[in-house]
C-alpha cells in the first residue's frame, strides 16, 4: 500500500513513521547516548585508554569472551594493557538497543581484527551482547557477553 504524504499527515506522526517505508526513525535520547558510550567503549579498546575504560565500565563489571574467559574490570582493563591480543579495529553491524528505565540491552556484530605481541593479525567475527547501566547520569558497561557465530 502506497500513501501519499497527505494522506499521513493526517495519520499522525507516529503511524505515518510505521507505515513509510525508508524513513528513518530517530533515536530516543537514551538510545542514542547508549550508542555513543558502545562506540567511545570501541575506541577506548583499541586505543587502550585507561581512563576511558574505567569512566565507561562498571566497578561490578562482567566480561565474556567468545572462548569462555570471563573478566572483571579488573581483569578487563588489565588484558587489554598486556596487548596480549590488541584490537586493531573494531565494527560493529546489526545493532540493536533496547532500554528499559536505566539499564539498556545492546546486540551486536562485531567484525575486526587483533594483532599478538608477535605481529600475527587475527580477524574477529563474533555476536555480542552488552548489558549498560545508567550511573549518574553516565551510560556505563555492566556485563557483556560474546558468543562464536
Amino acid at each position: 500500500m502506497t500513501f501519499a504524504r497527505r494522506q499521513m499527515a493526517g495519520l499522525g506522526a507516529a503511524a505515518a513513521l510505521l507505515l513509510a517505508p525508508g524513513l528513518a526513525r530517530a533515536q530516543s535520547g537514551d538510545q542514542a547516548q547508549v550508542a555513543a558510550a558502545v562506540e567511545a567503549l570501541n575506541k577506548a579498546m583499541i586505543a587502550v585508554d585507561r581512563a576511558q575504560l574505567e569512566a565507561l565500565t562498571s566497578p561490578a563489571l562482567s566480561y565474556g569472551h567468545s572462548a569462555g574467559r570471563i573478566e572483571t574490570k579488573a581483569q578487563f582493563i588489565a588484558y587489554l594493557e598486556s596487548k596480549a591480543s590488541a584490537f586493531r579495529k573494531i565494527e560493529l553491524t546489526e545493532q540493536t538497543i533496547g532500554i528499559s528505565s536505566d539499564e539498556a540491552i545492546v546486540r551486536h556484530l562485531l567484525t575486526g581484527e587483533t594483532v599478538d605481541p608477535a605481529g600475527k593479525v587475527t580477524p574477529v567475527r563474533i555476536g555480542v551482547l552488552q548489558v549498560w547501566s545508567k550511573d549518574g547520569g553516565n551510560w556505563r558497561l555492566l556485563a557483556r557477553q560474546a558468543y562464536r557465530i
